[in-house]
């Protein structure tokens, strides 16, 4: 007897280490995406099979009939394309451009159109060069020391910030709206030192917008690498009288008719709440666009996959968006919220991931204090796996126009300090992609997805006035 007795004091006080029904579906779906994952073969397909997905490109339709023809294949509850209009802007023959620091002695440079811009003059363009450090720096200089040149903007991305994407954000404007502004004062035409923290000869597009200049007043825009930045800037110096010669040949199109693609698990218990997880589909056309967004489409893919792989039964309705567009218009998420509200769907969470397939950290958080509160009380869940960020932030820009008050918007952060090598360039290709990293994220990705079902968001309280 007392044998037994001290045996269940003993018991008693011993810490019970079985594990809890959170970490083991968590384990199962960590477990399923690194043995059994799907979103490498599924990248690989878009990256190497099809391409470069810039709207309104026959790349973009494969791209479209091939993630569905996935989807379907996964035996979801529905799957469905969401028809939305989106522009048509083709780069058409490579870019050339050089320094002539005299007559007859000329220097190439990497250079690429921003996307959206007009061409050059058929024969190019070639004027004199100045040297800005961004769109304040117009004002200070006035129409007379600018008209009839090239601007040339060289702020670089802040090395200092180890948030990279603060970095981009500080010298994007440049890139934006750098053409609408410096023609306002006579420029012939601007050249953007490419959105790059090293130092290499890949020139960054990305989306440009001239507001409301006429069509006739349009100048052309180009990216330059950071390795032609840096020769420009170090020429200019020595001689300020160089000249500049670049030629484009792009052409904007009349709108096309492109998708959305969806999927949806229906919920067994709250089927008209409705979770969201999603990437774009588009990427830019000088690469084949795996980081950015093949990576966040395909781990999207894998997210409902792995729930169903792993037995998970969701209360809520889970859907994947692949959005088209959002590299040039974002179209594609503003018609997803748009169709939303004409419905009365009922929207209560949405994850992003548009960051890259790099080693996932954590997740940026637009909720309120008490739904951040909730998912940073699940971090112990999630410290096996590394991943330790959970903050407030951006969840992302095709999920944004769903915005509503009591909403939670997430992005997935990966390791960004890679990131912006291959942002929008040539060399974003699948090489670059680490198999293990990308079912990493996946997993986290649905790992948050899960707790976010199974416990719920907690309602925004409204306070009177």
């Amino acid at each position: 007897m007392r044998t037994i007795l001290l045996l269940a004091c003993l018991l008693a006080t011993t810490p019970f280490f079985a594990q809890s029904e959170d970490e083991k579906q968590i384990r199962s779906i960590y477990d399923a995406a690194l043995t059994d994952g799907k979103a490498y073969d599924w990248l690989n397909h878009l990256s190497n099979q099809i391409g470069g997905r810039l709207s309104g490109s026959v790349q973009a339709q494969q791209a479209v009939d091939y993630t569905k023809s996935q989807l379907d294949s996964l035996g979801l509850d529905r799957v469905w394309l969401q028809p939305v209009m989106v522009p048509k802007w083709v780069r058409g023959t490579p870019e050339f451009a050089y320094i002539e620091t005299k007559p007859g002695l000329t220097t190439n440079v990497p250079i690429c159109a921003l996307g959206g811009s007009v061409a050059t003059p058929d024969v190019g363009l070639k004027a004199s060069v100045i040297e800005v450090k961004g769109i304040e720096d117009l004002e200070k200089l006035g129409k007379d020391k600018i008209e009839g040149k090239i601007v040339f903007y060289n702020r670089p991305m802040e090395p200092t910030q180890i948030n990279t994407f603060a970095s981009y954000s500080g010298c994007v404007d440049q890139r934006y709206s750098g053409a609408a502004e410096a023609g306002k004062y006579g420029a012939l035409g601007v050249i953007v030192r490419s959105m790059n923290l090293r130092l290499d000869n890949y020139p960054h597009t990305g989306s440009m917008s001239y507001g409301d200049t006429p069509v006739e007043n349009r100048i052309p825009a180009a990216a330059i690498s950071t390795k032609g930045a840096e020769l420009l800037s170090t020429t200019l110096k020595l001689n300020p009288e160089i000249k500049f010669y670049f030629k484009q040949s792009c052409k904007q199109y009349p709108d096309v008719e492109s998708y959305n693609v969806i999927g949806e698990i229906r919920g067994t218990t709250y089927p008209n709440e409705i979770m969201v997880v999603g990437g774009h589909l588009d990427s830019w056309d000088l690469g084949d666009g795996s980081h950015d967004d093949g990576a966040g489409c395909v781990q999207s893919m894998d997210v409902l996959r792995l729930l169903k792989e792993t037995g998970y039964k969701p209360k809520r309705t889970l859907r994947v968006v692949l959005f088209m567009n959002e590299e040039n218009g974002l179209r594609g998420g503003n018609k997803y919220a748009e169709v939303a509200r004409s419905k009365n769907e009922k929207h209560v969470f949405a994850l992003e991931s548009d960051s890259g397939g790099f080693t996932p950290r954590g997740f940026s958080f637009d909720c309120s204090d008490e739904n951040l509160k909730q998912v940073q009380s699940w971090a112990p869940l999630f410290e096996p796996y590394l991943i330790h960020m959970f903050v407030k932030g951006g969840g992302g820009a095709d999920i944004g126009p769903l915005k509503d008050e009591g909403l939670v918007l997430a992005g997935l952060r990966p390791d960004s300090q890679r990131y912006f090598d291959h942002h929008h360039a040539e060399n974003d290709t699948f090489e670059h992609v680490n198999k293990r990293e990308l079912e990493l994220g996946a997993a986290t990705m649905a790992s948050l997805v899960y707790l976010m079902d199974k416990y719920g968001t907690i309602p925004t309280t409204k306070i009177k006035g």
